[in-house]
């Protein structure tokens, strides 16, 4: 009996147990030497629970109605790209996900195939990048045209180890994917994940850009290392990304640290789940594929170009970075360099040759010797000199009403009582 009918027939014990895994393993690799990270939270949609085989939402999604799909679409939606997806498998069952994946993915730990998802933390990360368009619902990936390709490390009994990892990023290694999600991590010493780094330096002699979550362990402002996003600090194909809000500041859950890359929105998010229809989750799980669709348009964009051929991973990093929305002239360990932007991202064509750098006051940098005002904390030189002179002519005012009223006062007083000079002095 497949795994499929199995987890269906089990009922609410069994989504019980396998919530359970989840916030376990999903976001983090339990195993012997690394310690699980913060699991996502579900988030309610309309205060029910997410279920599988749900309805669909109608309305856009908050993260897709900052974009504008017709710049960002214009040129290609992702088309010739291939994006692995190592996490819980992804349900060929949702007619979103049906027609976006391709061939060549694996089951690496577990049972059951790559193409069915118990927990379905997967098919919501494949939703993000590539689910299709469809009648009823509001919802789309980024790079709705892409190829996913899916790895199951995961299943609601058993969470990834960085061994499994491992061979699941060889496996798409050997696929030929362009781009690999893996929105799952943990906090273990680097030196007990030796086999997950020598995976991540095979991948990048390959080419091969990888997209990891920054965890979700950010809520006691600490920083620590969280892998194998943070390979990024030594990999130039390891992209870490970190999950921003509406405002596009860092999620509160999101972690923090030297090796954040990128922001991309992480609350609120909506994406597919097995069986059918729409759901709502948050986390850094869910920054990551958003990030990863931006990457896969702008590699599909650039696969076939004229001079220099295909961009390198980390020409693609780069070039995210460079274009990012950001409030601070340079990186930080919340953000990073800022939260991606496909469109800006996709109507720069420039090449990047080197990592961004801070930004420049652009008065500045045309020659203009423009200063800020100066901030005065109570009352100002010229406004003590304005009050000074208000109190000297009101005060000069007041005395000429003063002497005149007087004057008027004696005459009309002498004239009641018949009191005058006769021309005396």
């Amino acid at each position: 009996m497949g795994s499929r009918a199995i987890g269906h027939r089990a009922g609410h014990r069994r989504r019980a147990a396998g919530a359970l895994v989840t916030a376990a393993c999903v976001a983090g690799l339990s195993c012997a030497t690394a310690a699980p990270a913060v699991a996502d939270e579900n988030t309610p949609l309309n205060s029910t629970e997410c279920k599988f085989g749900t309805n669909y939402i109608k309305e856009t999604p908050w993260s897709l109605q900052r974009l504008l799909t017709t710049q960002l679409w214009e040129d290609t939606e992702g088309e010739d790209v291939k994006v692995a997806v190592i996490d819980t498998g992804v349900d060929s069952d949702n007619p979103q996900i049906r027609r976006a994946l391709g061939s060549g993915g694996a089951t690496v730990a577990g049972r059951g195939k790559a193409t069915q998802d118990e927990v379905g933390h997967g098919t919501k990360v494949a939703g993000i990048i590539a689910a299709q368009h469809y009648p009823g619902s509001g919802f789309v990936g980024i790079a709705p045209n892409a190829k996913i390709i899916p790895f199951k490390t995961t299943s609601s009994e058993k969470g990834s180890t960085a061994e499994t990892l491992a061979r699941a990023i060889d496996k798409a290694r050997q696929a030929k994917v362009d781009v690999i999600n893996i929105s799952q991590g943990t906090d273990a010493s680097r030196d007990k994940l030796a086999v997950l780094e020598q995976a991540v330096a095979r991948a990048a002699a390959a080419n091969i850009l990888i997209v990891a979550s920054a965890g979700n362990g950010g809520a006691d402002g600490g920083e620590k290392d969280m892998w194998p996003a943070a390979f990024s600090k030594d990999y130039p194909n390891v992209m870490a990304v970190a999950a921003s809000d509406r405002n596009n500041e860092r999620a509160p859950f999101s972690q923090s640290g030297d090796f954040v890359s990128i922001a991309a929105p992480g609350v609120s998010m909506v994406s597919t789940v097995p069986d059918g229809g729409n759901c709502v989750d948050q986390g850094t799980s869910f920054a990551a594929p958003y990030a990863a669709g931006a990457a896969a348009l702008l590699i599909s964009k650039h696969k076939h170009d004229k001079v220099g051929g295909k961009w390198k991973p980390q020409e693609v990093i780069w070039h995210l970075e460079k274009t990012a929305e950001r409030v601070k002239t340079k990186r930080d360990d919340f953000i990073g360099w800022g939260v991606v932007d496909p469109v800006a991202a996709l109507n720069d064509d420039e090449r990047p040759t080197a990592k961004p750098q801070p930004d420049k006051n652009k008065d500045a940098a045309a020659g203009l010797d423009i200063k800020p005002v100066s901030i005065t904390l109570g009352e100002s030189e010229e406004d003590r000199r304005t009050r000074i002179a208000i109190y000297i002519v009101g005060g000069g005012i007041l005395a000429a009403g003063a002497v005149v009223g007087s004057a008027v006062a004696l005459r009309d007083w002498r004239r009641k009582n018949g009191i005058g000079t006769n021309g005396e002095a």
